[in-house]
């Protein structure tokens, strides 16, 4: 899945001054009631970023897509195997050299248009030939040369070479009628959030950015409507107003829960709580050498992180049984490649190679790699330049679980003689940031897709960052990780379809990341979420029985979902925020502008404070 951000316009008051303005917050707009029947209400900490599916890069943006389109094929709620979507079947040639999907008849576009074969061509012939439309999606279609729709119910897609994801194609049909009348020029600044035209079960009709978004189901949706009338996802500024929503019933499920709030609504009349398996894990991740996919330089990270010798000492000197027993309250497991542990037929387990935590260690390593301590304790670089001092260390607003980590490990470089400059910024600013290269070290995550692909491309050099004029535009990498070896083993996967022999090499590629140390993994998560179990019934994990209820690979919580007679469940919502919730968002702008100056606006959206995943 995903990840990140939004372009924001934000403004930094100094604490001084705040003190003297007061502050006076308007209420919120508020979508208008819903019809008569049931409306789903669903706390979040973040918005997405975008509801551009060329644009959009965290887990929010992931799950609205999911709402409004579908892809060709699906995944099992059972297992999270291969199922038919808009594809009800599909056949590989005998030579390998194309796929035919027959896509359902009868279907149709929220806005009444027909729905054919000739929407999925012209989505993959969009991506093939694209340029901006190949960051999300580029790793899908790297082996497809063509996409044709021979008739109204089938597509053929041409491949270069025999490929192993083709049931597996995490890509959005979109509408022909719409979209090709937005040119290339203009994919990235398409905003595709007013009332935009989809599949899905559930079309987007109101959206408030940074405040709500509002859902109408989709009566005609092939798999069967929607058992509620209306989706409404409500955009908190913290956790505890979040919370306080779900206690009062305001709202109907809490998402991206920390442990402690976890643990506190444990036992709560009326609410059940859900530990859910996640399929994300949370890293460290450095600045290994910012560049363009031309290989122009790019940033001013410190160049120490370039040094993978560096790393490695780095990757000794963080306690990941801390961060999981102190930051995570145990609902967790240690982290340690990038495929996680529920995938077990491609996770790598480096068994007794992991890093241990050993501050001794590290310090010898970095001694043997030559970077001497100055008279102040600080490292500089081996010829004597350039300080640690001042690293840039970027953690994320909208998760507590990231600001909580932030000072472990500042602590622990300290004692190696690197001092951190921790910073606290909203996530879609941090996108920006990351793609420009201005930054030393970071803390995020990501959620990890059933097919092993798409977060094995992240690494690859062609997802560093590219130009557009005089702007940067990030790629999928945040480390700026390069290596012709990975390439070449990303590209070997991608073509081999024996299943145990891409299996082995999905593990090398773990194995090279891991030794690299591009990221240090910290834990593999958990997703805890909590809901009004008093008034709502048939909520669905994926996978069965333990996965998470919302963030699926799916839609089968929202799809199916019902209130409970008599519960009072599934009337309006007006999606607004009480006078309380007010009071709490104010008090926490005023500490956090107190506390330095950072950001308090945000465009849209980005990870949760649990899960701490992109997609």
């Amino acid at each position: 899945m995903s990840r990140i951000t939004v372009r924001r316009a934000a403004a930094t008051v100094l604490a001084g001054a705040l003190a003297l303005v007061p502050i006076t917050l308007a209420a919120p707009a508020s979508p208008a009631a819903a019809e008569e029947g049931g409306t789903f209400t669903v706390g979040l900490l973040q918005d997405a970023d975008s509801l551009n599916p060329f644009v959009g890069t965290v887990l929010e943006a992931y799950e609205m897509w999911g709402l409004m389109y579908d892809q060709l094929t699906g995944y099992a709620q059972e297992d999270l195997s291969a199922k038919p979507s808009l594809a009800e079947s599909w056949e590989e040639s005998p030579d390998q050299t194309t796929w035919t999907y027959q896509i359902r008849s009868g279907l149709s576009w929220s806005d009444g248009k027909p729905l054919t074969a000739e929407d999925a061509a012209y989505t993959f012939d969009r991506i093939i030939n694209g340029t901006d439309e190949q960051t999300n999606y580029g790793g899908y279609v790297a082996n497809i040369t063509a996409a044709e729709a021979t008739d109204d119910t089938t597509l053929v897609l041409t491949v270069s070479q025999p490929t192993p994801i083709m049931t597996r194609l995490a890509v959005p049909i979109l509408p022909k009628h719409i979209w090709e009348d937005i040119p290339a020029e203009e994919t990235l600044t398409f905003p595709n959030d007013d009332q935009p035209v989809g599949s899905g079960p559930f079309a987007l009709v109101e959206y408030e950015p940074g405040q709500f978004l509002r859902f109408k189901a989709n009566q005609d949706y092939w798999a069967g409507a929607p058992k509620v009338d209306e989706v409404v996802f409500r955009i908190f500024g913290n956790e505890d107003t979040m919370v306080q929503a779900l206690r009062k019933g305001e709202i109907d499920f809490a998402e991206g829960l920390s442990a402690n709030t976890f643990a506190s609504l444990e036992g709560a009349e009326g609410i059940t709580t859900v530990n859910g398996a996640s399929t994300g894990y949370n890293q460290v991740g450095f600045n290994t050498g910012a560049a363009t996919v031309d290989g122009e330089a790019i940033g001013d990270g410190h160049p120490a992180f370039a040094d993978v010798r560096f790393r490695q000492a780095l990757a000794h000197a963080i306690d990941r049984q801390t961060i999981l027993d102190k930051v995570f309250g145990g609902f967790a497991a240690l982290g340690t490649t990038i495929i996680p542990p529920i995938y077990a037929n491609t996770h790598l387990d480096p068994g007794d190679q992991t890093w241990p935590f050993d501050l001794a260690k590290a310090n010898q390593l970095l001694d043997a790699a030559g970077y001497p301590r100055g008279a102040d304790g600080i490292r500089t670089l081996p010829d004597g330049t350039k300080p640690l001092k001042g690293v840039r260390y970027f953690a994320r607003s909208e998760s507590p679980t990231s600001q909580q980590t932030a000072p472990f490990i500042k602590g622990w470089f300290a004692e190696l003689g690197i001092e951190l400059e921790v910073s606290v910024i909203d996530p879609n600013q941090l996108t920006e940031v990351i793609g420009n290269g201005e930054y030393d070290v970071f803390d995020w995550g990501w959620g990890v897709e059933p097919d092993p692909d798409y977060m094995l491309s992240v690494f690859t050099c062609d997802q560093r960052s590219t130009r557009d004029g005089d702007a940067l535009v990030a790629g999928l990498s945040d480390s700026f990780f390069c290596s012709e070896e990975y390439d070449a083993l990303y590209a070997e996967q991608g073509q081999t379809t024996d299943a145990d022999e891409r299996d082995a090499i999905v593990r090398k590629m773990q194995e090279i990341l891991y030794n690299d140390a591009p990221y240090v993994l910290t834990v593999y998560d958990q997703q805890l979420e909590a809901y009004r179990s008093d008034r709502w019934t048939n909520v669905q994990p994926q996978p069965i029985p333990d996965g998470p209820l919302i963030f699926q690979f799916g839609t089968y919580t929202y799809r199916n979902v019902e209130p409970i007679a008599g519960s009072g469940a599934g009337g309006t919502d007006d999606g607004g925020l009480s006078t309380g919730a007010l009071i709490a968002i104010a008090a926490g702008a005023v500490l956090v502008l107190a506390g330095g100056g950072y950001l308090v606006a945000r465009s849209r959206r980005q990870g949760t404070s649990g899960a701490d995943d992109r997609e």
